[in-house]
């Protein structure tokens, strides 16, 4: 088909002209939507991260007996949210794991197994984290898929906290074997707020050798001092009130051994507070006192666990004090320890015919209930301070072997050989 009429330059010039300038038009309006569209999503995403800060900090803050007091938020911290930090990783589920025990910062451990381990980039480097299942959570079917990642990085000690920083994910989330890993919901632990927390050190394979600078920033505010929720004591089990009552005050009870699987099942697992006016904690007391003094077996503490009741009560007998009595504690917690530790000979009730060299901190200092229901504390060292570590260690489900295969891993640097006190690696001398 022919056009009607003729098409001169310059109608042709003015034509180009009109396209032009709508081609102008509409690549400017892509770019501006496009740019709306980015600048949305980065507004939405940072919403998403100010409201998982927000809800982290009401519940925080909701806790009566938790690290901060609500007046403390206003000193927490954040890094401005980057999605650079947000990585999608390969998973590699990791099977057949043993179960290990993850030092916490207050010098007692906790059980973890290695549930996989995550490869990413992030910042142009190829890194790879582990992720951990708790084995105390996995029995509670509310965190069965619940997996902690635990990092430290270069900027601890700085900007951030120093005892590293935590993620959680969550097994489900595990899609075609990938994951996200978002680092801008990094958080610190407890202990980076207050005092008196088992906050999980994080292991040698999850220090990176990057600078992490998302989540949450270093605590500013003074450090508490964790309340003690009195509430929170249990009474006995029946089966524990069983156990009491099988005998008199002045009978022995039978101490559980590492050797007999049943046995080996209560003494590895962690003991509940015990309400200190409870009726029948007299007689636990007495029975314990009599089987710490079994002329047969006797020993210079003894924790309730190792009669088969997982509450925490302990005796002691103290070194440090004239005539060197046996002393009965309930809820006994150690809510510091020296870096100066020493090497000593050690035993246990419940693993017969077994003596090995334990490190353990020089100076501890004791938060215990008296029989009127006030928190005592007090400073407690050498010999006697040893025997505490121990029999508090019980109370975790913590044995002496297993504070053995840790110290096999721990780099110490030896001050006195004649003396055996010792110290970790770039510590500051007290």
């Amino acid at each position: 088909m022919k056009y009607p009429y003729s098409i001169t330059n310059e109608d042709r010039i003015f034509h180009l002209a009109i396209k032009n300038k709508l081609y102008m038009k509409l690549t400017f309006v892509t770019v501006v939507l496009c740019w709306i569209s980015v600048m949305a999503f980065g507004q939405t995403y940072s919403s998403t991260i100010s409201k998982f800060r927000s809800d982290q900090q009401t519940a925080l803050a909701k806790e009566q007996f938790g690290p901060l007091r609500p007046q403390d938020i206003a000193n927490l911290r954040y890094f401005e949210p980057d999605q650079q930090y947000k990585v999608i990783a390969t998973v590699e589920i990791l099977f057949n794991e043993p179960t290990f025990r993850m030092p916490t910062y207050d010098g007692t451990s906790n059980e973890y197994k290695r549930y996989a381990l995550l490869h990413f980039t992030l910042k142009n480097e190829k890194v790879t984290l582990t992720a951990y299942q708790s084995a105390a959570l996995f029995q509670n079917p509310a965190y069965k898929d619940h997996l902690f990642l635990p990092f430290l990085d270069q900027t601890n000690g700085n900007q951030t906290y120093e005892g590293g920083r935590y993620i959680d994910l969550d097994s489900k989330n595990i899609k075609n074997k990938s994951i996200e890993i978002d680092f801008n919901k990094a958080y610190n632990p407890y202990c980076a707020y207050s005092n008196g927390y088992r906050c999980p050190q994080p292991p040698a394979e999850n220090h990176l050798q990057l600078a992490v600078e998302a989540g949450e920033k270093k605590y500013v505010g003074p450090k508490n001092e964790r309340p003690v929720n009195k509430n929170a004591a249990k009474g006995f089990t029946e089966a524990e009130k069983k156990k009491i009552n099988t005998g008199t005050a002045s009978q022995i009870m039978y101490v559980l051994q590492v050797t007999e699987p049943n046995d080996l099942e209560i003494l590895k697992a962690p003991s509940q507070d015990i309400k200190y006016d409870d009726p029948l904690l007299d007689l636990l007391s007495q029975r314990m006192y009599a089987t710490v003094n079994d002329p047969d077996h006797s020993g210079v503490g003894i924790a309730a666990p190792q009669v088969g009741i997982n509450k925490n009560a302990i005796w002691v007998q103290r070194f440090d004090k004239k005539d060197t009595p046996f002393e009965f504690y309930v809820n006994p917690k150690i809510i510091w320890r020296s870096k100066l530790t020493r090497k000593g000979a050690e035993g246990c009730l419940s693993i017969p015919s077994r003596k090995e060299d334990v490190l353990r901190s020089y100076a501890i200092r004791l938060q215990y209930v008296n029989k009127t229901g006030d928190i005592i504390e007090e400073n407690i060292e050498g010999f006697t301070a040893v025997i505490f570590q121990h029999e508090v260690d019980h109370l975790y489900g913590i044995l002496f072997t297993d504070r053995l295969e840790e110290q096999a891993e721990t780099p110490y640097v030896p001050l006195q050989d004649k003396i055996e006190f010792s110290i970790p690696p770039k510590t500051v001398l007290p």
